[in-house]
């Protein structure tokens, strides 16, 4: 008997019946399509559709369910048009999502004024408008996603005050976004991303709205105040905006995924790149270098690596889940593969995951994607129903249709499957993405268990390239303006000798320290000394990529940055400038994980000698700006006086009147008022009283107190992260 025939018969068992409030058909492999005998259950209020099986157009009869209050009818395919008789009943919750339908959403729908919970996506050929919700006033949650949707979102948008998330992706809306949206009371889910939006961001933002996805659109201008919120995830990908040394470290990397992809275009470096999709870097078998993916995204967020080579982006957010994890992790060993560690972790996505290669040299492409399949059980259970379902675009084009994993791996457990794609790239980027249309189950084994899955990434060039596809040993301030290609030196305490020799296997250039021999440094203390450098993760310090011990070689593999240490590009004999605008940029990086710094030279005249005091005396003689480098054609007097400002402010006496390190970011930034400096700094006091001291007791007993000495570096230590902040961007003056 097939299952369309069992599934008739228990239609008109049920119906017979005809008393229960709820029917349920979901998550089976039924087929063939709905019996019209379910149409007589004229007192059902619960009907569950949702990944049965069934499909074809809805009857006719079902017009008769005036009393149904939840329909859940995604991952099935029905087909035709939305029939628009379901205006007619009493909806509080409707999902028709991953389905065939095709036309527009009836207009009949805006009967369904009791909706709470109502979530269409998916739906091809026809075009709507948002007037259908106009009095929907009590929906918490609003999901229209790649409906082909066209017109601007409601200028009463502001009037939906129970609305807690809302998806229009995916759509073709226009016109700018009603600040009113950015302020209801109790929206904290907004996914604007893939539509025609223009205009600037609202001013302003509720607090309780942290999930915002704005991407690939048409926006530009400049960024509010709340872009740099604590614990927003916000997704900017893809629009207009413009980056200039104002804002282009408000959010790091965003200037190179606009949608000129601007950084190295029209220069290409790279031919190649390889991704470990959710985990660490890894070597392959054959040779391949899987860079790490391991960066933690959420519901609307994206990572640019370091250097820039491929990037990131993830849209979604998993329904009914909130604890729901981007990263997957399986310990179990692979089949079809040689490389088991790789196919270890995934990176997992609700809706939309792209990746991106950047600065490609123009070229065609194979794109290899490697996939493994951990969260269904291969059984006779009911867990083994579970289909993971999605597309995959390559450049924007639909590369593969409804793929399955599972079934990819013919049934078999723990299989991996690859799946090549060829690409061309013209305009110097790549982009891989990963969709969900609403198609598989949701909530096998748990809910929240669909979307895209991926294991790893790689991609090579069907050409010879001309390009070194190694990154740059130094990094222009036009071409990134997230940190100064010098490097900023992790003291190790140890003498040593530095030798920089050709590149490691995967092209990354070093710098190699060793030991000098005349240290008596033991294994234990060098050990103990890498591990303290290790644990110091910044994006302005150098890296250390590895040590070697054996013997009495004791070595340190750095990165390698061609333009040595900070010092010395401002205190030593270097034919490297450094302009205002890059040490202020210092300044406010220092402000942020950085400190120590020498604050006296005896190499300068008398009154210079102590960078403090020097500026305090200037400052009371109103001719602070002569701190400045006097190298520096050009520079803003009003940034300038901001620095030296803060820095006295940070150096004051009485402890409550410093002030903590975000007030520092913040005053020089310009984003608050500079405080008043009302009192001579501390250190200046203590170092007075200290050389009375110092001459009273080489007066009395011939002989100076080591005390002093110690107490001098202690107070010293006491804010020395405050030190460079007017050392860097002041003091770079020659003897």
């Amino acid at each position: 008997m097939s299952s369309e025939s069992v599934l008739r018969g228990t239609a008109r068992v049920i119906a017979d019946l005809g008393t229960s409030p709820k029917c349920s058909i979901a998550s089976n492999n039924f087929n063939g399509s709905l019996p019209p005998e379910l149409g007589n259950l004229v007192n059902l209020e619960q009907l569950n559709m949702d990944s049965s099986g069934v499909g074809g157009e809805i009857p006719s009869t079902f017009s008769n369910l005036v009393n149904l209050k939840i329909v859940r009818a995604s991952d099935s395919p029905f087909n035709g048009t939305i029939p628009s008789f379901i205006g007619s009943w009493n909806l509080t919750s409707l999902r028709l999502q991953g389905n065939s339908f095709q036309g527009s959403i009836p207009s009949s729908f805006s009967n369904l004024t009791s909706m709470t919970d109502l979530r269409i996506s998916d739906i091809s050929n026809g075009s709507s408008s948002l007037a259908f919700i106009s009095n929907m006033k009590s929906l918490s949650v609003l999901i229209l996603r790649n409906n082909m949707i066209s017109g601007t979102i409601p200028l009463n948008i502001g009037e939906y005050q129970s609305l807690q998330q809302l998806d229009l992706s995916f759509n073709n809306l226009t016109g700018q976004i009603p600040s009113s949206l950015f302020n209801l009371s109790s929206l904290s889910n907004l996914f604007l991303g893939n539509n025609n939006l223009s205009g600037t961001l609202p001013p302003s933002k509720s607090s309780l709205l942290l999930t915002v996805d704005l991407s690939y659109n048409q926006l530009s201008g400049s960024f509010p105040f709340w872009v740099t919120e604590s614990g927003l995830q916000l997704n900017l990908v893809a629009n207009n905006f413009v980056f200039d040394d104002s804002n282009s470290s408000t959010l790091p990397g965003l200037n190179c995924l606009q949608r000129n992809f601007p950084c190295n275009r029209g220069s290409p470096i790279y031919s190649s790149f390889a991704v470990n999709c959710g985990g660490r870097s890894i070597t392959s078998s054959t040779g391949t270098v899987y860079e790490e993916d391991n960066k933690s995204l959420g519901a609307a967020s994206y990572n640019v690596t370091n250097p820039i080579r491929w990037a990131v982006g993830n849209v979604g957010r998993f329904a009914e889940n909130i604890n729901a994890t981007y990263i997957s992790n399986c310990q179990s060993q692979f089949t079809s593969t040689l490389d088991s560690e790789l196919f270890q972790t995934a990176r997992l996505s609700p809706v939309s995951l792209r990746y991106y290669g950047l600065g490609l040299e123009n070229g065609n492409y194979t794109i290899s994607l490697q996939f493994v399949e951990t969260a269904f059980e291969y059984s006779q259970t009911w867990q083994s129903v579970g289909r993971r379902i999605f597309d995959i675009y390559v450049q924007g084009s639909l590369a593969l249709k409804d793929f399955d994993i599972q079934k990819a791996a013919g049934g078999v457990q723990f299989r991996t499957v690859e799946r090549q794609f060829k690409a061309l790239v013209s305009e110097n980027h790549l982009e891989i993405h990963l969709f969900w249309a609403g198609k598989g189950t949701c909530c096998i084994p748990v809910q929240g268990t669909y979307g895209p899955s991926i294991s790893a990434i790689s991609v090579t060039p069907d050409f010879t390239p001309t390009v070194s596809n190694r990154p740059p040993t130094t990094t222009s301030s036009k071409k990134n303006k997230t940190g100064l290609a010098v490097w900023i030196a992790v003291p190790v305490g140890v003498l040593c000798l530095i030798s920089v020799f050709g590149a490691l296997t995967d092209g990354r250039v070093i710098a190699v320290k060793q030991l000098s021999v005349a240290s008596h440094q033991g294994k234990s203390q060098f050990v103990t000394e890498i591990a303290t450098i290790s644990a110091v993760q910044h994006r302005n310090l150098v890296k250390l990529y590895g040590c070697c011990i054996e013997g009495d070689r004791r070595l340190l593999v750095y990165e390698y940055l061609e333009n040595k240490s900070l010092d010395q590009a401002l205190f030593g004999e270097t034919s490297l400038h450094l302009n205002w605008q890059t040490r202020y940029d210092i300044c406010l990086g220092t402000a942020r994980v950085l400190s120590g710094r020498p604050n006296s030279d005896t190499s300068l005249e008398q009154e210079k000698i102590y960078l403090l005091e020097w500026a305090w005396h200037l400052h009371e003689t109103n001719r602070a700006l002569e701190l400045v480098d006097p190298t520096l054609v050009e520079f803003n007097e009003d940034e300038a006086l901001r620095v030296i400002g803060v820095s006295l402010l940070c150096t004051q006496a009485t402890p409550m009147l410093r002030p903590p390190m975000s007030r520092v970011v913040a005053m020089l930034s310009g984003d608050i008022e500079l405080s008043s400096v009302i009192s001579k700094p501390g250190y200046i006091t203590d170092w007075q009283l200290k050389e009375i001291n110092s001459f009273m007791s080489e007066n009395t007993s011939g002989v100076s107190t080591e005390g002093t000495c110690n107490s001098q570096k202690n107070t010293t230590n006491e804010h020395s992260s405050y030190w460079p902040i007017l050392t860097v961007a002041l003091s770079a003056r020659s003897a």
